[in-house]
């Protein structure tokens, strides 16, 4: 029973490990928007599409641990059982920061995507004058 409570542990850290990773990535792609490095960012992307995916993935592993009541698994120490349940929320603050990260990337994604189609209406509407102007032009000539 004890080898149960030491892949649960295992488990844990290897969550803890990519929320950290998660949360590294997304301040990271924050920066990369506002600079507008399109592909380093879309570098970025698919090295996070990896961590949801393994994210997934040992969440897929866990759920076997969230049916079973907690109070009856042995560890191998009461340090072990602290350590791991302390993780375990450190866990869970790490998913609400990654959350909180991808909220903000996505207003400031969709920012800069709003000033540049604000860019590309003033260049066509500019083009569009210049064309008028011109047409005018030789109209006159």
């Amino acid at each position: 029973m004890t080898q149960s409570t030491e892949q649960l542990a295992a488990l844990i850290d290897k969550k803890h490990e990519v929320l950290v990773q998660l949360r590294t990535i997304g301040a990271r792609q924050t920066d990369l928007v506002a600079s507008g490095e399109v592909g380093a960012l879309l570098k970025l992307l698919a090295a996070k599409q990896q961590l949801i995916v393994r994210l997934q993935e040992l969440e897929r592993e866990l759920k076997a641990y969230y049916a079973g009541d907690p109070e009856q698994r042995l560890w191998r120490s009461p340090e072990e059982r602290v350590r791991c349940a302390k993780q375990a929320s450190e866990c869970n603050v790490l998913l609400e920061e990654v959350v909180r990260i991808e909220k903000v990337g996505a207003e400031t994604m969709n920012e800069r995507k709003n000033e540049v189609a604000q860019q590309l209406e003033q260049v066509h509407a500019a083009a569009h004058v210049r064309s008028a102007y011109q047409a005018q032009q030789r109209g006159h000539a």
